[in-house]
Formats: structure tokens, C-alpha cells, sequence
């Protein structure tokens, strides 16, 4: 990136903010990216389309390498093109797509309950109501194991290189469980990949693309704070010990 641009002295506090000229240097790259880019495809609804629409949002995170270079990092929340992973995004902090994983064997098992409760309630054999109770209990006993079991899978570090569980987080934050999605938002993953890889984050800004599928609320190009739900507990932890900008 340009040298010409000043990088600030305090991060961005990402709940409340104006992107920095940097961060939107950044942004500009990224989205000249996304609208030229032919290696996935994902409906943003940006053209005429039947199928459903899933605008998405993005993040880029100014960094300074090891090595006293400056470059940026981009993200996605959640999935994107049905894929955790594509080339110049970092990398989810769990992967529950990945083959072979825990997460589409529990999957697997819980479609299978499934489907047995339905032939029973299709055929209701002798004592099928029983059959389908017990059915039902085991299938929120396994719920319940293969949620907690994800949960232990997202441990977030900050610059300090402390790390600290999903569940620990969000139990010091006083929530009964973390939220579905947590640290699946572009923000959590970018700072994940730049404290293992000894980058000093910058500034950041995190951004809607496409049309939003529920409701008007996500505006195309729009800039967005951090979501408070999922994200608060995350941050306080992965941004303790750096100055940020003040909150207005």
C-alpha cells in the first residue's frame, strides 16, 4: 500500500467509527476485487436472479508485518460461496466444513434421528409416541454435546498472545451460551490471523456487499460498526491492552 497515507495512532474502536483514509484505501482494492473476480461464485443479488439473495459483509484490516511492511488483511462473515476458504481471505478460526470433521458426523447423526421420527410419525407402529419421546430426548442430548463441542473449537488471541476459549468469553460476559455465528465475523478473523502471524493491527472498517435479504436494513457498499451480540465480548478481549479511538 501507499506510503503517502497516515496510519493512526490509535485503532479503530469498531463499534463507532469513520474508516480511516487508509482503511478506505484498503476497502477501494477489495471491492475493485470483488467486482472483477471469477474464481466463486456467491448471489449478492447485484443482477437479476430467482435464486435467494445473500448480500455478505466484508472487512479489511490495515497491518504492519513483522518486517515493517504495511499491507491489509480481508474477510468475510460467515460463509461465502458455500466455502470457508478462497484465496485472499483469511481463514475461519474453526472450519466446519473441513472433511472428516466432528461437525458432519454430528450432522450426519442428528439427520438420522430425524428421519426416524418422521417414519414413525408416517407409519405409527405400536407404542410409536413412546419410541418418538425418547427419540426426541436423545436428539436434544445430542444437540446440546455437538454445540458445546464447536464452542471448544474457537479459542481468540490477542496482541498480548493470551488466549482465550468462546465460552470462557462469553461466560465473563454474562451470556447463558455465546450466540450462533460467534466468531464468524469478519473483524474476529482478521485479528486472529494478524496476532498469530505477529502483525500490529492499524485500523479497520467492515462493510455490506449486495443487497440484503430480509430487509433494508444492510445498504450495498455501506459501512458498518461491529455487531454487539456476537462481537463485544470477542473484541474486549482480542483488543485488550491496544489504545483505541475514543468511544463518542
Amino acid at each position: 500500500m501507499p506510503g503517502d497515507f497516515p496510519l493512526p495512532e490509535k485503532f479503530t474502536y469498531p463499534f463507532h467509527y469513520q474508516p480511516q483514509p487508509i482503511s478506505l484505501l484498503a476497502v477501494k482494492k477489495l471491492q475493485s476485487h470483488l467486482e472483477v473476480q471469477q474464481n466463486w461464485v456467491h448471489n449478492f443479488g447485484l443482477s437479476a436472479s430467482d435464486e435467494t439473495v445473500i448480500g455478505k459483509m466484508f472487512g479489511v484490516l490495515v497491518v504492519v508485518t513483522p518486517d515493517g511492511r504495511i499491507g491489509y488483511l480481508s474477510a468475510f462473515s460467515g460463509k461465502l460461496a458455500g466455502s470457508n476458504h478462497h484465496e485472499g481471505f483469511v481463514p475461519p478460526i474453526f472450519d466446519g466444513l473441513a472433511d472428516g470433521g466432528f461437525l458432519n458426523a454430528g450432522m450426519l447423526e442428528l439427520s438420522n434421528i430425524n428421519e426416524q421420527i418422521r417414519a414413525l410419525e408416517t407409519r405409527k407402529p405400536k407404542n410409536f409416541e413412546q419410541v418418538i419421546q425418547s427419540l426426541k430426548t436423545a436428539r436434544k442430548i445430542h444437540s446440546y454435546r455437538l454445540q458445546n463441542e464447536i464452542y471448544d473449537q474457537y479459542h481468540f488471541l490477542n496482541q498480548a498472545g493470551e488466549e482465550k476459549s468462546l465460552r470462557a468469553i462469553f461466560e465473563g460476559a454474562l451470556y447463558k451460551n455465546p450466540p450462533a455465528g460467534a466468531g464468524e465475523c469478519a473483524a474476529p478473523k482478521m485479528l486472529q490471523y494478524a496476532f498469530r502471524h505477529g502483525m500490529k493491527p492499524v485500523a479497520m472498517a467492515e462493510f455490506w456487499w449486495g443487497k440484503s435479504p430480509k430487509s433494508d436494513s444492510w445498504k450495498h457498499r455501506h459501512f458498518y460498526p461491529a455487531c454487539r451480540e456476537k462481537c463485544e465480548p470477542i473484541l474486549a478481549h482480542m483488543l485488550a491492552g491496544m489504545e483505541l479511538e475514543d468511544a463518542p
